[in-house]
């Protein structure tokens, strides 16, 4: 499997390119600003790209805004975001477009090898792998204008498996997490998308994404 790996700091990429190697991936390239992701991402389509946010030359999210116009032109392209922040503005607008594998997790909060290495595969196949504290701020609204109104409809339950649905969590999963049974969240999760006026799918991915792209929207 390819990656195109894109992190900043030299004992942080030089790191994951070893972690990478050792677990059978191959680094098709090992960049460290913006631009270089850019044309790394577009020219050698790789299976999937770890991207940090704040990359050279702005520091600010020239990472993310990298791996965007990357899907622009190459619509699908895999990402996983590996990053200490969540940019909450560009990270809506990567999530939101249903084409190909997302991702994005929290550098301090990947506590071991196989989580991450899962993580890369899940997204290379076109799943999601979602760190929880990333779908709170997104689900609670971490833009200016706040919490989206349709989501006050949904019942404290409903939020809960709202966002254990945006984590990539299975039916089954949902109802272990919750203790609750298969066909309470069954129940739950119609009600979701019926208060939201989204169409329920039999897929993780596509539920994911559903939310999450009501949750861009203006």
């Amino acid at each position: 499997m390819r990656v195109v790996l894109a992190e900043d700091q030299y004992l942080l990429r030089t790191g994951l390119t070893r972690l990478l190697t050792a677990y059978g991936f191959e680094v098709a390239a090992a960049v460290s600003t913006g631009p270089e992701l850019l044309q790394a991402m577009t020219e050698l389509r790789p299976d999937v790209s770890l991207v940090d946010v704040r990359l050279p030359p702005t520091f600010t999210d020239e990472g993310l805004r990298a791996a965007l116009a990357a899907r622009a032109r190459v619509p699908g392209l895999p990402v996983l975001v590996l990053s200490q922040y969540v940019e909450t503005l560009y990270a809506r607008e990567l999530l939101a477009d249903a084409a190909g594998g997302i991702g994005y997790l929290l550098k301090d909060r990947v506590f071991s090898d196989d989580e991450f290495v899962d993580a890369l595969h899940r997204i290379a196949r076109g799943g999601t792998a979602m760190d929880p504290e990333v779908i709170a701020r997104l689900v609670s609204g971490g833009s200016a204008g706040g919490r989206p109104q349709p989501l006050d409809r949904l019942t404290p339950r409903e939020c809960e498996v709202l966002t254990l649905m945006a984590e990539g969590r299975s039916n089954a999963a949902i109802a272990e997490r919750l203790f609750l049974s298969a066909s309470a969240v069954t129940k739950h999760i119609a009600s979701i998308f019926d208060k939201l006026g989204l169409a329920a799918s039999g897929e993780d991915n596509r539920r994911v994404l559903a939310v999450l792209t009501y949750l861009s929207a203006p």
